[in-house]
């Protein structure tokens, strides 16, 4: 059946957004569920070999809802698409079950050179696995994978796979503490709630120590240089003054 996923997918809005207060208004209201809905539905006639019709309703359904889904991608239950406008999902991109994405999440494919005609079906778009969240305005690119209640910050290129239950945020995203992460609870636009690091803070503070502690060598060497000329000048005064010196 088509839409035997349709109520995993609503009941998904109801656990993940705290806006959601009903399957009746997240059916009638929410354009991430209809986008999900139209796929759906293209993916169905994609599968039966029925191409044009299955873009037709793919683009159809873009058009209603600002959100542009492959009819060959593979999307498991419980996707919720949250604010919905701007979400890309390539042909070869492929979601597992209960995954979160934000509004303009972009999951992109690369464009390997095409040998052969058997070379056109190769692998181009991201992996989600289960539970992963991608936050607004991220880019994953390519075939890489996105690991389980793994999170993608805000505005983050993922270009590298990204570890099971890491948080990974920037350009190009990196683990915010260390390569091996720890699963976390749901968490809002893939931003966890406790301070994240920022790189360049840390590069620029280490730099200014360093400017510090040089500014310091170089008041160090001034008064030893300052101590050394008083030293000099003294000399050459005591050697003036003595006797058999003067004409």
């Amino acid at each position: 059946m088509v839409f035997k996923h349709l109520f995993d997918d609503l009941d998904s809005y109801l656990e993940r957004d705290p806006a959601a207060s009903s399957r009746l208004m997240v059916a009638i209201s929410y354009p991430g569920f209809h986008a999900v809905a139209w796929f759906r539905l293209s993916h169905w006639l994609w599968a039966n070999r029925l191409f044009v019709m299955a873009r037709f309703f793919g683009n159809f359904g873009r058009f209603l809802t600002g959100v542009d889904i492959h009819p060959a991608a593979k999307i498991g239950n419980g996707l919720v698409i949250d604010h919905a406008i701007g979400v890309v999902i390539g042909e070869t991109a492929e979601i597992a079950d209960n995954v979160t994405l934000y509004h303009n999440v972009t999951l992109g494919g690369i464009a390997p050179a095409v040998e052969s005609e058997a070379q056109k079906d190769v692998k181009r778009h991201p992996t989600l696995l289960e539970g992963s969240i991608v936050g607004s305005g991220a880019q994953v690119l390519g075939p890489v994978t996105v690991g389980r209640n793994a999170r993608v910050g805000a505005n983050a290129v993922v270009v590298k796979d990204v570890p099971e239950g890491c948080t990974v945020v920037g350009i190009p995203a990196q683990p915010v503490a260390s390569p091996t992460c720890s699963g976390e609870s749901f968490s809002a636009y893939g931003t966890p709630t406790e301070d994240i690091p920022d790189p360049e803070k840390k590069s620029i503070k280490a730099m200014l120590n360093e400017i510090s502690g040089l500014r310091m060598r170089v008041e160090e060497l001034e008064r030893d240089l300052e101590e050394r000329v008083e030293t000099y000048t003294a000399g050459q005064d005591d050697e003036s003054d003595a006797p058999g010196r003067s004409l």
